[in-house]
């Protein structure tokens, strides 16, 4: 499971950790450098929590936290053994 820490009644969550396999974690960095690279040119309402990083944080540090999101919902369909519903604003925008 990704670190999660908890302080003052606030979660945060942990970063990508240098365990595991190297080749996935570079191609979830990969995949997140693509979804930025989307975010920046279309303006999707998913985007916006992207949009706001990319504001204060460099496009790399920006790309690693996308990289941890997608690692979390990867973990949670896989452990949970669900699958993947995009929200009714993206299937909306795509439609």
């Amino acid at each position: 499971m990704p670190r999660q820490n908890f302080s003052g009644g606030k979660e945060r969550q942990g970063g990508i950790s240098k365990q595991g396999d190297r080749t996935l974690r570079r191609l979830l960095v990969l995949g997140a450098t693509a979804v930025i690279r989307h975010a920046r040119t279309r303006s999707v309402p998913e985007a916006s929590w992207l949009k706001g990083l990319l504001d204060r944080r460099p496009a790399t540090l920006v790309a690693v936290a996308q990289a941890n999101k997608t690692a979390r919902i990867v973990w949670a369909l896989l452990t949970r053994g669900g699958t993947y519903r995009a929200s009714a604003t993206v299937q909306a925008t795509t439609a």
